[in-house]
């Protein structure tokens, strides 16, 4: 279908030069003023660009050279004193960073300059600079990515400052960032442009740094134990290793239709019946599914699987896996989450059983949740929509929701899940109809699901059929026939156990985030209008 979107009209743009290299800037004037964005401040940027051109000063070139990190610099001179600094005035540095403030006091500046690592003070004036690279200096604007060159002083406050004697303009900014005291209020806002987030918003960056550093120590502790990190298909042709609703695309050259990855656990098993014993894989998973503060259709996880063991090391596992990383990350096992202490100390995490939990903790007598009519109308009367298909197992799970899982605050893990709601589980060998199957829930919601892996390729067989009639009773998320794993499981698996974690739940709670769009760099938002 041809696209008849029609472009802006351009709208009449003027400024206040008649620089020669005013005209290069027009298409991106006339851009703002399309959608009502131009105003004085960028207009007077424009200005001073042209001043700049004029002046013999490229916007953006690419010959600095940084050579010093800003909180590196800092921590080795933070404790020397005025006479100290004035010792070593021979000793320059060199550094680069963004402009986020800027005083001017007639001949000379302050202001501060911001790197990855920090941010330093920096003082500006005609006797050290010289006059030209000084007149250069003040046409640039907060917002603008500087190379400065110098060396250290104490100001009469005391502060540690960098005093230039030399600045180089390394890229212009066209846009003036959020007001210091205002910064950008708006959620969304702040979601779109992480960009610009990051710049004002120092939590932010703590945040996106302490998930580098949890998936860091979360893959240090997993190969230190021997597991081996691979990586498996993000495209299947059969959507499988979890209940969700997938993406579908399509390959051209062979003509069929894929599925964005919603798991990777049948291919991580089809690599223990390969001989491997101890795998794991940072993954992207894709769920065609709604979003809110717990949920994106795009998200991180860690699973791992490892052979000859079962559920229960799975769990001692969990518990030093956490506070392993709760430690490195957070210096403490006791971690502060929307005004709870949530104590992730291995050995005080609770274990109950899934129909347990009903009882305990949703209050709820087994009397009542093993009565499939009554606990079926008690769902849908609370808002739930079970199908003609939907067993016993399905109806408690409901139940589970409504009334158990938003209680567990402190770590607890719930075990032994119905058979009917655990297509890939190992079923408990004295009672068939649950599985040796975990989920891991804090804060009132799951971090984890882990099991006993099903290695009967009969049985396996057997559930995959029942959730064919799942599926064609219309569960569309019940699980496909997969007769390539099936295979591989005929060929013979060794016992294991499995788990998926949640990275982006993980690292909301180790970074006391409310969304989950707060530790997503760029989470699903609705295109601009």
């Amino acid at each position: 279908m041809e696209n008849t979107t029609q472009s802006p009209k351009k709208k009449q743009v003027k400024i206040g030069t008649k620089s020669a290299h005013a005209e290069y800037f027009m298409p991106m004037l006339e851009s703002f003023a399309a959608r009502d964005e131009l105003n004085e401040v960028v207009k007077n940027r424009v200005v001073k660009s042209c001043d700049l051109l004029d002046m013999g000063v490229r916007l953006f070139p690419n010959n600095f050279h940084k050579e010093h990190a800003v909180a590196d610099i800092v921590e080795q001179h933070k404790d020397c004193d005025a006479e100290a600094l004035e010792a070593m005035q021979g000793q320059i540095f060199a550094i680069a960073g963004r402009i986020v403030s800027s005083r001017s006091f007639g001949k000379v500046a302050f202001f501060h300059v911001m790197d990855e690592t920090g941010r330093v003070q920096c003082y500006a004036a005609k006797e050290h600079m010289g006059e030209e690279n000084y007149a250069m200096f003040r046409k640039l604007d907060v917002g603008d990515i500087v190379g400065v060159q110098g060396y250290f002083f104490r100001t009469k406050t005391g502060e540690l400052t960098l005093c230039c004697t030399h600045v180089l303009l390394i890229t212009r900014s066209m846009r003036p960032l959020p007001e210091k005291y205002h910064g950008l209020k708006d959620m969304e806002t702040r979601y779109r442009q992480r960009y610009v987030d990051l710049i004002v918003t120092p939590k932010s960056r703590d945040i996106f740094q302490k998930r580098s550093l949890i998936v860091r120590e979360l893959r240090r502790f997993l190969e230190d134990r021997g597991f081996m990190e691979v990586e498996t298909p993000m495209m299947h042709s059969i959507a499988g290793g979890a209940a969700a609703r997938p993406f579908l695309t399509h390959h051209n050259a062979l003509d069929i239709p894929l599925y964005m990855r919603i798991a990777p656990e049948l291919y991580l098993k089809r690599l223990l019946v390969g001989g491997f014993e101890k795998v794991y894989e940072v993954n992207r998973n894709f769920r065609n599914e709604g979003t809110d503060t717990r949920h994106n259709p795009e998200f991180t996880s860690c699973e791992f699987y490892w052979a000859y063991a079962n559920f229960t090391d799975l769990m001692d596992l969990t518990e030093e896996l956490f506070a392993h990383i709760a430690l490195r990350v957070c210096g403490t096992t006791v971690v502060p989450y929307q005004g709870e202490m949530i104590d992730l100390t291995p050995g005080k995490w609770t274990r109950m059983s899934f129909h347990d939990s009903l009882e305990k903790i949703g209050g709820h007598k087994p009397d009542f949740y093993n009565d499939f009519e009554a606990v079926k109308k008690y769902v849908r009367e609370r808002g739930e929509k079970p199908t003609p298909a939907d067993g016993l197992g399905k109806l408690q799970a409901m139940l589970f929701d409504l009334d158990v899982e938003t209680k567990l605050v402190q770590p607890h893990f719930i075990y032994h899940y119905p058979t009917e709601i655990s297509p890939l589980s190992r079923r408990n060998d004295a009672h068939p109809e649950i599985t040796d199957r975990y989920e891991l829930f804090l804060t009132g919601r799951e971090l984890s699901n882990a099991f006993s892996e099903l290695n009967d390729p009969v049985d396996q067989r057997m559930r995959f059929m029942e959730q064919m009639a799942e599926r064609a009773a219309g569960d569309a998320e019940a699980h496909c026939m997969d007769e390539d794993f099936l295979r591989a499981l005929e060929y013979g698996m060794p016992p294991a156990a499995g788990q998926g974690i949640g990275i982006d739940r993980l690292v909301m709670l180790l970074t006391d985030s409310a969304s989950i769009r707060e530790v997503i760099l760029f989470p699903l938002l609705k295109p601009e209008l």
